[in-house]
């Protein structure tokens, strides 16, 4: 399953897009932009627009584009404030992406009508100079590392849930490695060009999680806002090669059926938005509590075939009880999913577990059921259950081995600057460009970035 991806590196080709940054300006001027048309029908498209700042660092941007005919309109876009005046569409950076260092790049997207025969624009500026690709007519270095060529999407493609295990497009057993975001509605700051190359060129992780707050002032309070948010940061891992992870993350109330209408609708829409895409990955429910099991299964069972409908091929997760704990939290055991598992294919199911507050019997539960269910540790820490206090190395270790051992992929919380000993940044870290020294991170990132920065040796034979 694959969107396409109609790829200008240059402003001279397809698609004509003017990017002027406001000052300060650029003193070594040059830019390069990815228009990349990811959906087309009559009298309209969808575009994801990448724009890499090969100059000199700028804080404050506006991306203009020069529309190919008069009856071109924007109809919406996002990660930036859009506006349009005659034939030109202005975008407008926001606070977490407002600046822009050496090579780093701002991620955007729009939809579009038209009335002529092709959508897409004809020409490029940055700060009144066109955009080649080029900084004072020097071809430099790709940023993002060539396209997705030998990255996590790129070598597995569209992945499959096989017997217990997550599989490839070679039908081989693969471990993903990655972070999590923090609530967006809090950290958007900490999600932009920057941050996700160093994830992925830097930090070598194979996925995001998008953490998708229902609750806690999320989803509930602005669904297009949020919809639109998500889609978004699906598109900036699709183009760095990474997997993507929606995480519909509902947390107070625990029982998910409080937000059954509100999950249909918005993975009906995100489904089928992103059909198209080999990268993503749906997580229904981040941590039950205080609820059956069987309300589980009930749940995942409504809303499962709402995903299916739009998108047959793509992996679902089904969050499990006691917090994602497969029922250890609260006293039960792995064996209910094995006696009444969800009645779907190709999905796997939840577990995490924060390294201080959960071990010995949590790992003992986790290696009986691998034999027995496809599991994805979607969230988990270095620290106790409140996402604080010190960091138990020896327990975090013990995790990732065993999670190593058994192929059971991950995503750490948290990637951001939260104010807390499970954040992989250092507080104020989301202020600056730097998302990978050792000077931003915290215990918990150096520990977390040593171990998903080792090879993956994905198998493809």
């Amino acid at each position: 399953m694959k969107r396409l991806l109609a790829l200008l590196a240059t402003c001279a080709t397809i698609l004509g897009l003017t990017a002027l940054f406001s000052p300060p300006a650029m003193a070594a001027t040059g830019c390069k932009v990815d228009f990349t048309v990811t959906s087309q029908w009559q009298g309209g498209f969808q575009a994801g627009v990448k724009v890499t700042n090969l100059g000199d660092s700028v804080n404050g941007w506006t991306l203009k584009i020069a529309l190919p005919d008069a009856g071109q309109k924007l109809v919406q876009g996002w990660n930036a404030t859009w506006s349009q005046s005659g034939s030109t569409v202005s975008a407008v950076g926001l606070d977490w992406n407002r600046t822009l260092a050496t090579g780093a790049a701002a991620d955007l997207g729009m939809v579009g009508s038209f009335t002529g025969a092709n959508p897409k624009p004809t020409a490029f500026t940055l700060n009144g100079v066109a955009c080649t690709g080029t900084v004072d007519g020097t071809t430099p270095p790709d940023p993002g590392g060539g396209g997705t060529t030998g990255t996590p999407v790129g070598v597995n493609g569209q992945l499959h849930v096989c017997g217990v295990n997550l599989c490839n497009q070679y039908n081989r057993p693969v471990q993903l490695r990655g972070m999590s975001t923090h609530g967006i509605q809090w950290f958007s700051k900490c999600y932009n060009g920057a941050s996700l190359d160093a994830l992925a060129n830097n930090w070598k992780a194979d996925l995001l999680r998008v953490a998708m707050y229902v609750q806690e002032s999320g989803y509930e309070t602005d669904p297009a806002g949020f919809t639109s948010r998500v889609n978004g940061l699906v598109d900036m891992a699709e183009a760095r090669g990474m997997y993507a992870i929606i995480d519909f993350h509902t947390l107070t109330p625990g029982d998910p059926n409080f937000n059954l209408d509100r999950a249909k609708t918005f993975f009906a829409s995100v489904a089928a938005r992103n059909a198209g895409k080999k990268n993503v990955i749906y997580e229904i429910a981040n941590e039950p509590n205080g609820v059956s099991w069987a309300a589980i299964k009930s749940y995942a069972e409504q809303v499962i075939p709402v995903i299916r409908a739009n998108d047959p091929d793509a992996v679902v997760i089904v969050g499990t009880r006691g917090w994602s704990s497969l029922g250890v939290s609260d006293g039960s055991s792995e064996s209910e999913i094995i006696n009444s598992p969800v009645n779907a294919t190709n999905i796997m199911y939840a577990f995490h577990f924060y390294a201080a507050s959960h071990k010995d019997n949590y790992r003992a539960a986790v290696s009986r059921a691998a034999s027995r269910l496809p599991l994805f540790v979607t969230e988990f820490g270095t620290v106790s259950a409140t996402g604080g206090g010190s960091m138990d190395r020896a327990s975090t270790t013990a995790w990732l081995d065993l999670l190593d051992q058994l192929k059971i992929g991950y995503a750490n919380w948290t990637y951001s600057d939260a104010n807390e000993s499970s954040a992989a940044f250092r507080p104020g870290t989301c202020d600056g460009s730097d998302y990978s020294s050792s000077g931003v991170l915290t215990e918990s990132g150096t520990l977390i970035k040593s171990r998903i920065s080792t090879s993956d040796n994905f198998p493809t034979s």
